[in-house]
């Protein structure tokens, strides 16, 4: 598909901007489905989206936002409500004849998994699966932006995560992988991408690499789990969230989040960035949200 009409979920989310911007570069017709008008939204509204507000959680709503689609991105939160939306999404597609979906997940997704987000998205991809629309599941391993998310400003990664590895990956550049199945979804179809960035590192070397590109000493401090929870609590994380992450770092803990491949550069087109790389981008945040 060249020329197709398509649609981005969450298209004001970390990996749906980045999507939404790159297809629009490229000539391609978007359809941008938010929660609400922003700043965020007019954004896209003048680089050529159409914006059209809805809920996942709206049938109705959904299915006016897929109707003349043909391929669409869909992501969701770690909030609770992924099988509503996903059961939505697969009836909406059905009624409107949409080719394919390009579907988040996530790298611990499976069958026994502990975490009830990560099961919950292994569940909703056999959902698709069975929707009779072409799929193709994304699986990435931690994001970069993690390392925005969690930074408090005092040089220290207080991390639960022992001296497990992976290979941090760019919201931007899973939006390339995305971008690409969107515009050309056969021969993506029924597949399931593991997504990985440029090396793969424990904390100890991510926080070196952030310290040569800050100037300034960033170190990692394993913590043990409890004390993990607290700061998540005390930054007001959702029970569901908070579940989730104590999950995952086992699971980190254990390989399930190491690996690497070529993914990002033979679909994307380009190397993945390596993590100085994503911190000079995003200096100016690390500077201006330091202690």
């Amino acid at each position: 598909m060249t020329n197709g009409n398509l649609l981005v979920i969450g298209a004001t989310g970390q990996t749906g901007r980045h999507t939404t911007e790159l297809l629009l570069q490229r000539g391609r017709r978007v359809r941008a489905l938010v929660r609400t008008i922003d700043e965020r939204s007019r954004r896209l509204a003048d680089l050529g989206a159409e914006v059209v507000v809805g809920d996942v959680h709206d049938l109705n709503s959904l299915a006016g936002a897929t109707e003349g689609i043909d391929a669409a991105y869909f992501t969701y939160p770690i909030l609770p409500g992924l099988m509503d939306a996903t059961a939505n999404l697969a009836q909406a597609a059905e009624e409107n004849g949409v080719d394919a979906i390009v579907n988040m997940s996530q790298i611990s997704a499976r069958r026994e998994s502990e975490s009830n987000a990560a099961l919950q998205h292994w569940v909703a991809e056999r959902l698709l699966d069975r929707s009779g629309t072409a799929v193709t599941h994304l699986r990435p391993t931690f994001f970069a932006e993690w390392l925005i998310n969690m930074w408090d400003g005092t040089g220290e990664l207080r991390l639960p995560f022992a001296d497990a590895r992976h290979a941090p990956i760019a919201a931007v550049d899973q939006a390339k992988v995305i971008a690409a199945i969107l515009e050309d979804p056969a021969p993506h179809a029924g597949k399931i991408y593991p997504l990985y960035g440029a090396v793969e590192l424990n904390h100890h070397e991510i926080a070196e690499a952030m310290s040569r590109t800050l100037g300034r000493e960033v170190t990692y401090v394993p913590v043990e789990l409890d004390e993990f929870t607290a700061v998540l609590e005390k930054r007001g994380a959702s029970p569901h969230l908070i579940q989730h992450l104590r999950a995952v770092a086992i699971d980190y803990r254990n390989g399930v989040f190491s690996g690497m491949n070529d993914v990002v550069k033979e679909i994307g087109g380009d190397d993945p960035l390596d993590v100085e790389s994503f911190i000079a981008q995003n200096r100016a945040f690390f500077d201006s949200h330091s202690a």
